[in-house]
């Protein structure tokens, strides 16, 4: 059976939600360990490495990419940047299921951005059921309320920072190569942690950690390239 583009684009949407789930578990279990930017440091060192490494090996490194593509790519690895920070803060201080009920805002957000930006078709059912999954959001955030914390703002700002990553990687060439793009946002996120994780006090990890720390590290790039 021959799949759509659109069928293609879905399944590996699937793919790429399933291994960032795995991924958002593994780095939940670490929050009571280790400080915010070892683990963000230590696991993008992983993955960039790895990702490095498998760009090179199926031809996909390529460094003579237009410059429009190279602009667009730094905007995608900054949004990146903020994404992982403001995700991973609201992961260690928030139940993972109420930071995953908030990012189901997702789907909403690029699709109004790919409308307005992109100039993509959106009929008035999808705009209706935009305003209603808003609303759903607002109902988990519950601004104003006792139950309400600081770090839902958190999740609520990666979201737009997701929204802006996605809408760029939707302008860029199709022939530019997915692991490059994939090895250059996690480059950029290293660097990022690398930055932060020198000012803070490092802590020992366990042999279990290390497993955890790989396994996210793993999932993470099958993430970043589905």
């Amino acid at each position: 059976m021959i799949l759509s583009d659109n069928m293609r684009g879905a399944a590996a949407m699937v793919g790429a939600m399933t291994a960032f789930t795995v991924n958002d578990a593994f780095m939940k279990t670490l929050g009571d360990e280790l400080p915010l930017f070892q683990a963000l440091a230590l696991r993008g060192l992983a993955a960039s490495v790895m990702l490095v490494v498998l760009a090179r090996v199926l031809g996909q490194w390529r460094l003579d990419l237009p410059r429009r593509d190279w602009g667009l790519m730094t905007i995608r690895a900054v949004a990146e940047m903020a994404g992982a920070w403001t995700f991973i803060t609201a992961l260690f201080h928030m139940p993972i299921g109420a930071v995953s009920a908030i990012l189901q805002a997702l789907p909403l957000t690029i699709t109004l951005a790919g409308a307005l930006i992109l100039g993509e078709v959106v009929g008035w059912r999808r705009m209706v059921a935009i305003l209603v999954g808003f609303c759903g959001v607002m109902l988990i955030v519950r601004p104003g309320t006792d139950g309400f914390t600081i770090h839902a703002l958190y999740a609520l700002a990666c979201v737009a920072c997701v929204t802006v990553r996605d809408i760029v990687s939707r302008m860029l060439d199709r022939a530019t190569p997915s692991l490059m793009v994939a090895t250059t946002s996690a480059i950029g996120v290293t660097a990022f942690a690398l930055a932060g994780a020198a000012f803070v006090d490092w802590q020992p990890m366990t042999g279990s950690a290390w497993l955890r720390m790989g396994g996210s590290a793993l999932f993470l790039i099958g993430g970043y390239s589905l």
